[in-house]
């Protein structure tokens, strides 16, 4: 009994030291599982709702890590259950207006993750390599959420998503997402509606803008601690 109340005594400093350091790695590494399965998997639903699944738990390690596993985050736990309950049924009924919501929801999912990482991020008071994990997570979080926007478009739209006369697959969706939040701009792959066209612009300025200012910003600041007083 003294043994197993030592080694309690042992851990937990230890789980408090771990997730006071904001370190974000464990997040970034759940978004390339993400990526990397989005850009092999099939479009089947059952892919749809591991995606969900993986970024309901890419959410919660986002809250472990900034510290927000608070009173005021019930409504985080309320949108992950109501994301976990889609992910179990999606694959039950094989419907593109549930799969359009499900793109919706898992959206919304990466939204909250987006918040509360930045909100870790500025809780350290200062910039490190925590804080630039987590600018870059939150910049591959918002590729993948205009993925899944995208794919609800696609799924709840009448007509065909892009102007070549496809609603494309996911993987050509992820890299049209990342391509446009990148502002490369190829051009193999247009959306065909105005909604499309605007949520595709709103995509690029995000991402030109958040590299020049947030993360031009942090890196530049790496390092470099406030001197007292200020």
């Amino acid at each position: 009994m003294v043994a197993s109340g030592r080694r309690r005594l042992r851990t937990r400093p230890r789980v408090a030291r771990l997730r006071a350091t904001h370190s974000y790695g464990l997040v970034l590494g759940l978004i390339f599982v993400s990526f990397l399965f989005a850009s092999i998997a099939d479009d089947a639903t059952w892919t749809d709702s591991v995606l969900l699944l993986v970024g309901c738990a890419t959410l919660a390690a986002a809250v472990w890590t900034s510290g927000f596993a608070r009173a005021s985050s019930r409504a985080i736990q309320a949108l992950a259950l109501a994301a976990t309950a889609v992910a179990i049924v999606l694959p039950i009924t094989d419907r593109n207006t549930l799969n359009g919501v499900a793109g919706i929801v898992a959206g919304l999912v990466l939204v909250a993750t987006i918040v509360v990482i930045a909100i870790g991020v500025v809780d350290q008071g200062e910039v490190n390599i925590q804080s630039v994990t987590g600018a870059i997570s939150i910049y591959l979080l918002l590729g993948m959420m205009f993925v899944f926007f995208y794919g609800a478009m696609a799924n709840l739209g009448s007509g065909d998503f892009f102007a070549q006369g496809t609603d494309g697959t996911r993987s050509i969706r992820l890299y049209f997402s990342y391509v446009t939040l990148a502002t490369l701009g190829y051009g193999d792959y247009t959306p065909a509606g105005d909604l499309g066209r605007t949520v595709a612009v709103t995509e690029a300025l995000l991402g030109q803008l958040y590299l020049v200012t947030v993360v031009a910003v942090l890196v530049a600041r790496l390092g470099h601690r406030p001197r007292k007083g200020q």
